[in-house]
């Protein structure tokens, strides 16, 4: 099935989004919420897309950032048992919306509370990240796991979205900052981030906001390339469960070290 849903969120790219960026007209961008964008291109990616999946596996439901944004209650379906698509249809829309990278397309799988299977897209970049549960992580068809050679503290380096943070944790983190090696402002990007850990680009990530459209995608491929993704107090992320914050780290180590410093 993995297979199948990467030629779906591939042919949805190329005929929805890809023919938008940079091709947005007068009226086909919105703020949905103060700050929050959506384009014509949002809507008709993430239409496309939950038709394409439930017919591919029948009885599936949809959990769309955009069928969210218009009935709240529709993330309610997340806790009831049947499968559910977890749909970004563009994750970066500000990026998007300004004519520049990077932007994706996020897909999982969710079946019991867990993901099965992810599908992240960067149509411009040509990225693609693929995992399923069990069998592996996956960046443009080459198996990947994490790097393993140990890393000092000072020289860790990843980002930090800040832009959610409350006062008081965001002072507490720039004066931890000091004590790692490069604090990154971040891409406005989820589906960027997570890759980003996967390739040792990058070795950690941090949010205040944990939405599902933006992290159960990654969340699977980082964790079948081995790497960790918990809350803020240690506990294993888990989609059904409300909350902020979330810590991504390519191993167990780089968690602790960089709790340790910017959280502790």
């Amino acid at each position: 099935m993995l297979d199948r849903v990467e030629s779906i969120v591939r042919e949805v790219a190329a005929t929805v989004v890809v023919p938008k960026f940079r091709a947005l007209e007068a009226g086909e961008i919105e703020e949905k919420a103060p700050g929050e964008l959506v384009t014509v291109a949002d809507r008709e990616s993430e239409r496309v897309l939950a038709l394409r999946l439930t017919d591919l596996l029948p009885g599936s439901l949809v959990v769309g950032e955009e069928s969210v944004s218009a009935d709240p209650a529709v993330l309610d379906l997340l806790q009831g048992p049947e499968p559910i698509w977890v749909i970004d249809p563009i994750d970066g829309t500000a990026n998007f919306a300004a004519g520049r990278e990077p932007f994706a397309l996020m897909v999982a799988l969710v079946q019991a509370g867990q993901p099965r299977l992810a599908v992240i897209f960067e149509p411009i970049a040509g990225l693609m990240s693929m995992a399923e549960s069990g069998s592996g992580a996956f960046i443009n068809g080459e198996r990947v796991t994490m790097a393993t050679v140990p890393v000092p503290t000072s020289e860790l380096r990843g980002s930090v979205l800040s832009r959610f943070l409350p006062p008081e944790l965001r002072a507490r983190v720039q004066e931890g900052a000091a004590s790692l090696g490069e604090l990154l402002p971040g891409h406005h990007c989820a589906a960027r981030e997570y890759p980003d850990v996967v390739r040792d680009v990058q070795q950690f990530a941090m949010f205040w906001r944990v939405l599902p459209w933006d992290h159960v995608p990654g969340t699977l491929v980082v964790r079948e390339a081995g790497g960790v993704v918990r809350r803020f107090s240690g506990d294993d992320y888990n989609m059904t469960e409300s909350g902020q914050g979330l810590l991504i780290a390519r191993d167990e180590e780089v968690y602790d070290q960089v709790r340790q410093a910017l959280l502790a």
